[in-house]
């Protein structure tokens, strides 16, 4: 199975352990991700207004292209880069006035025919869990994990149409397939403070004490999530404040990684704050 695929900018740089161990894993898996020949950022944001169409216009390239790659699928790893690309398609699918801005704009015909699929949807929609079971080599048994979604996964539940915006549950039915012991925690939708931590770390810290104390409550060994930013503050700003519980954050694609038996240089664990390794490699074949 081959599927046209976003990495976006930041997996190009602070982010490229995502980017390999979610290359590598799906094709463990049979799925072959295909990078978008030309591509630029998808625009970090979707604007608030939803006249700004010069907001829009970098994701909306970037669908029209992947249409012509055919297929009618498009994935992307990055929480902010599937937010925005699927809420630009949502809105060019369903509003006509937004459609024929941006078509004339980029002189384009592109009525949001392209999927926007994440490895996630891909992992338990397109492979399944049985096949996923049936290729890890490695049990997950007795490690207990915390996934935590953010919020740009799952809101605006309407447009995203991606899992129970309040409870999702996918990351935890691919790791319990695993063999993990998942834990149930309240705070796996919350927000980890963003782009605030740029200006105000306090703030930040303030969130990733909520987020990590929670999981940790409830004896977690390991949170895995799918977004740059989101995996930056809950585990870098522990440099600045040590005393933040030292839970390892890595990428939901790491930890699956890990399950698939891939090679340590595929997984890019090496480049997170708080070192997983001495907990994960040692499940490895």
């Amino acid at each position: 199975m081959k599927i046209p695929y976003f990495p976006g900018c930041t997996l190009h740089s602070r982010a490229k352990g995502l980017d390999s161990s979610t290359r590598a894993s799906l094709a463990a898996l049979g799925v072959e991700l295909n990078e978008l020949p030309q591509w630029t950022c998808c625009g970090t944001v979707f604007p608030l207004a939803l006249d700004n169409y010069m907001g829009m216009v970098a994701a909306a390239r970037i669908l029209a292209n992947s249409s012509r790659e055919g297929g009618g699928k498009l994935a992307t790893v990055c929480s902010f880069c599937y937010h925005v690309l699927k809420r630009v398609n949502h809105a060019i699918k369903h509003n006509e006035e937004v459609r024929q801005k941006l078509n004339t704009y980029l002189e384009e015909n592109y009525t949001g025919e392209v999927q926007v699929l994440h490895p996630l949807e891909i992992c338990r929609q397109e492979v399944g869990l049985e096949v996923i079971k049936e290729k890890a080599a490695n049990s997950l048994k007795g490690l207990k994990v915390a996934c935590y979604y953010g919020c740009m996964l799952v809101r605006p539940a309407a447009e995203m149409q991606f899992d129970d915006p309040e409870n999702p549950s996918i990351m935890e039915e691919i790791f319990s397939a695993l063999g993990a012991e998942v834990v149930d925690y309240p705070h796996k939708t919350a927000c980890c403070g963003s782009y605030q931590i740029l200006h105000d770390s306090g703030l930040v810290k303030q969130k990733a004490q909520e987020i990590l104390g929670s999981a940790a409550s409830k004896g977690a060994e390991v949170m895995v999530t799918s977004c740059p930013l989101c995996q930056f503050n809950l585990d870098a700003l522990r440099e600045s404040y040590p005393e933040l519980p030292r839970i390892p954050v890595v990428y939901f694609t790491q930890l699956l990684g890990i399950a698939l038996s891939l090679p340590e240089e595929s997984l890019g664990l090496q480049e997170h704050y708080v070192d997983a390794r001495p907990l994960l490699l040692g499940r490895r074949g």
